[in-house]
């Protein structure tokens, strides 16, 4: 997998600050877009959106409007202390405290599997929770070896949710090599439950009937155990041994969910042993137990834990063994000691036949919800239909709840490299999906607007709580951090190097994505009453975070040119990077000028502009704002949808077809050069050498990039100029292969190229999901649109309909998983995997759900 066998591009949050000078993180105050293109317009008279007078009016208005945005933003002085700017929370009332995410909303998502990055874990929404989780002993290699955490190298031949409603029920099946277990977790609010209610978990284990297995596998040992993040003593029950006694395994108290109990029940032979640890570390459970485990086995030679307890233990570790196959149950339940409890009653029914009954409606349930959203029907076969469940059940299975402080680098201009001065975050909670539960188990900003396309169709509820959560962690200027690492066990699947975020960093502001989606349902009452009220609550107590959101953008990532964006932070000063990365982009290594200036424009961020622009003034319409806030927002995005400025400044007419531009030479290469070290050694490295003048000029390289304009449906649809986009998109030397749109065309220099000596193409070939739904959606909004090109774009967005959807279906019954991007020659699933994040788009490609205008 390769994002353990090398550093994947997402964790390189290399600072690039220094290039502008920003030592304290500040950004730069820019004029407003309407300022500058009547700036323009006296540079160049031929580009003329608007009359005099209208112009006069609209640089007047807009400017006015951001101004008085920064005079305020400035002025606010936190504490008296003052508390640095970056790291001061936006000073208005939270998202997530509207009504509609308090009461029974917060209670009925209180518990969950809200620990991607395990096999199977279960804790609760809040900052210090009980966590439970499954670890269990698998062979690999003619070895034992203990599974916990999610990791490529364990090898499994698939694992994942099949079945998953993001809210009380998920079913699971991972195969470990010649062992399959398959665990099920169910969720239940009954009368006499404490907060969060109870919840089960059932695991089953089976194994092939190979040599090895006979032979390593006739037992299977699972390790089910609590941890109280909050530091609580969990009390022991003795007689746990003997489960044909008594269920109970253990008990304790919390404040939030008051007195609980775990039990377990099996209707097979079973053995429980124990061991219980007081730590406050729990990131690194698993090397208690093996610790434990290897002891013991050193001792007696038998693979079973110690049956200790340290004092006031807050970890309690069962080991359930039994000859394979067998199943246990574990039933969690709350609220307990009260005459009016129930508590056999309740463990019961979450226990045998019970709990077999309950998991088979849950499974039916989801099956009838999986059609009422996506309504594949009679579509597809079997096997297509397998994946698109996958797809949106192992998307909700890793949604997770995470409690921590984002690490802010503040770099010096002097050290640029110098990674010793950072400051904290603030304490912040983050309910979010996310892309990867092995490789990448925690929040990424423009991931999750992708996400979020899929979530809101299935529950809105979720959907608008994951939203709020991202919005409530902007600081004071607009700025959110666009990796999100909090908490120990998401710290400890990041190097340390990668850790800081940098608050001149931008990152694509997918989540407006999602919010246009919303709007366009309220305009066509797609939503029931109750839904279209907390969408609306939503929006409007959102709305003043969109605005700061939106104005970071627009003063700290403009161009020179009126109206043009550039993403700032590129390293201009590199050595070893053939094309310095745009991390911030999120495209990674996608190919720009060969020479970052702020001459640069990046047509792919004023094109986000523009979805932003008219995201805010569809909803400051849909929520009366004053008439002068959405005026401001109508302006800047007719300004940034002007079809003749963007042609001006981006269109090439050699390529026919869209570009950057920027101080760029082609002449640039990677060399083996003697490198003096440290001590007076030389070594070989790979140093960028540039034999050629860089020139400022359009930047030769067609890819996902040049297709934004089209993504963004600013080019007419009666437009030569879509002719020549949809030829660049069914040339097979540019866009087209078999299984899908490749992300860069095989015409650039940079094509498949390495980046540095260790940095395998990332965006330079490789077929990608987001980017192709993208695409399709434009396909399918210019096939519906009266044009000349009308049927070229419907019969080109079936094909590559097709396509996708052949060849993930094909790729996941080939190798067991969905994966990150695929291959452009083989169509082979390439990087990290399980990836249900945005190649869970895959589902709507089946369900022909595009974006909407």
């Amino acid at each position: 997998m390769t994002g353990h066998s090398r550093r994947n591009p997402r964790s390189r949050i290399k600072s690039s600050s220094a290039v502008d000078g920003d030592g304290d993180g500040a950004v730069r105050q820019a004029p407003d877009i309407s300022r500058r293109h009547r700036d323009r317009n006296t540079l160049r008279p031929l580009i003329r959106i608007f009359d005099v007078n209208l112009k006069v009016l609209v640089g007047f208005s807009f400017g006015a409007f951001f101004v008085i945005l920064y005079l305020i933003r400035s002025l606010i002085v936190v504490g008296d202390h003052r508390t640095p700017r970056v790291i001061t929370p936006f000073p208005a009332p939270k998202v997530i405290d509207l009504p509609q995410f308090q009461g029974e909303h917060k209670e009925s998502l209180y518990w969950g599997t809200y620990r991607p990055q395990l096999y199977l874990g279960i804790r609760a929404r809040t900052p210090l929770s009980l966590l439970a989780g499954l670890m269990w002993i698998g062979v690999q290699n003619g070895r034992y070896v203990m599974r916990h955490v999610c990791q490529g190298s364990d090898e499994l031949s698939t694992y994942g949710w099949t079945h998953h409603n993001a809210r009380d029920f998920g079913h699971q099946v991972l195969v470990d090599h010649d062992m399959t277990l398959t665990t099920s977790f169910l969720k239940t609010k009954e009368s006499g439950s404490g907060y969060g209610g109870d919840w089960a978990v059932r695991i089953e284990v089976n194994s092939k009937r190979s040599e090895e297995a006979k032979e390593l596998l006739k037992t299977g040992h699972l390790f089910f155990y609590l941890a109280d993040e909050d530091g609580n003593a969990l009390s022991l029950n003795r007689d746990a041994m003997n489960i044909h006694e008594t269920s109970l395994l253990a008990s304790g108290s919390r404040r939030d969910i008051g007195n609980w109990q775990l039990h377990l029940e099996s209707r097979d032979d079973v053995q429980v042993h124990f061991s219980g640890f007081r730590t406050g570390h729990f990131h690194n459970l698993s090397e208690l137990v093996q610790d434990n485990l290897g002891a013991q086995a050193r001792k007696f030679g038998r693979l079973q834990l110690s049956d200790t307890s340290d004092d006031s233990s807050n970890i309690l570790v069962f080991q359930i063994s039994g000859r394979i196959p067998f199943r246990t149950d574990l039933a969690f339940i709350s609220g307990t000691g009260f005459p009016s409890s129930r508590e056999e009653e309740r463990v019961n029914s979450l226990t045998g036949s019970s709990l077999t009954d309950r998991l088979k409606e849950k499974e039916l349930e989801f099956d009838t919800r999986f059609e009422e959203c996506f309504g594949l029907g009679n579509k597809f076969d079997l096997e297509s239909t397998t994946v698109g469940k996958a797809a949106v059940a192992n998307l909700l299975g890793g949604i997770g709840y995470f409690y921590g402080q984002s690490k802010i680098a503040l770099p010096d201009p002097s050290h640029p490299e110098s990674r010793d001065s950072f400051l904290y975050y603030w304490p912040a909670e983050l309910y979010t999906a996310v892309p990867c539960r092995p490789v990448f188990p925690r929040g990424f900003l423009w991931d999750e607007g992708f996400h979020q396309l899929l979530i809101w169709r299935w529950d809105i509820h979720v959907s608008l709580d994951i939203l709020g959560h991202w919005l409530d962690l902007m600081n004071i200027d607009g700025w959110i951090p666009r990796e999100q690492i909090l908490g120990a066990e998401a710290v400890s699947k990041v190097p340390e190097e990668f850790i800081p975020q940098h608050p001149s960093n931008a990152n694509p502001p997918a989540l407006f994505l999602v919010l246009r989606e919303l709007v366009h349902g309220l305009k066509k009452n797609a939503f029931t009453t109750t839904e279209s009220s907390e969408i609306s609550s939503f929006l409007e107590r959102a709305f003043v975070r969109l605005e700061a959101w939106f104005q970071w953008f627009n003063t700290t990532q403009p161009g020179k040119e009126a109206s043009s964006y550039y993403w700032h932070g590129r390293d201009s000063s590199t050595i070893r990077e053939l094309n310095p990365k745009t991390l911030m982009s999120g495209l990674d290594d996608y190919p720009r000028a060969s020479h970052p200036t702020d001459d640069e424009r990046h047509v792919d961020l004023r094109c986000w502009m523009l979805l932003a622009a008219d995201c805010m003034h569809s909803i400051s319409e849909l929520i009366m704002k004053g008439k002068e806030v959405g005026t401001v927002y109508s302006l800047a995005a007719k300004t940034l949808s002007d079809f003749e400025l963007l042609n001006q400044m981006h269109f090439d007419d050699a390529h026919g077809t869209y570009l950057d531009f920027g101080n760029h030479t082609e002449k640039v290469r990677l060399s083996w050069k003697e490198v003096m070290v440290e001590q007076g050694y030389t070594t070989r490295q790979l140093i960028r050498e540039v034999s050629g003048t860089p020139q400022l000029r359009m930047v030769p390289h067609i890819g996902y990039v040049s297709l934004f304009p089209l993504m963004g449906r600013i080019i007419p649809p009666e437009s030569w100029i879509l002719e020549k986009q949809l030829d660049l998109i069914s040339n097979r030397s540019v866009f087209w292969t078999n299984y899908g749109l490749r992300s860069l065309s095989k015409t650039s220099s940079l094509y498949m190229k390495y980046n540095t000596e260790h940095d395998a193409p990332y965006w330079r070939g490789t077929i990608w999901m987001n980017m192709n739904y993208l695409i399709l959606s434009a396909l399918n909004h210019y096939a519906t649109e009266d044009g000349p090109y009308r049927e070229r774009a419907k019969d080109i967005r079936d094909e590559l309909r097709s396509n996708l959807i052949r060849n993930v279906v094909g790729n996941y019954h080939k190798t067991g998983f969905v994966w990150e991007q695929y291959n452009q020659k083989t169509g082979k699933g390439k990087g990290a995997h399980p990836f249900t994040g945005w190649t869970s788009l895959v589902l709507l490609i089946m369900a022909e759900a595009y974006t909407e205008s």
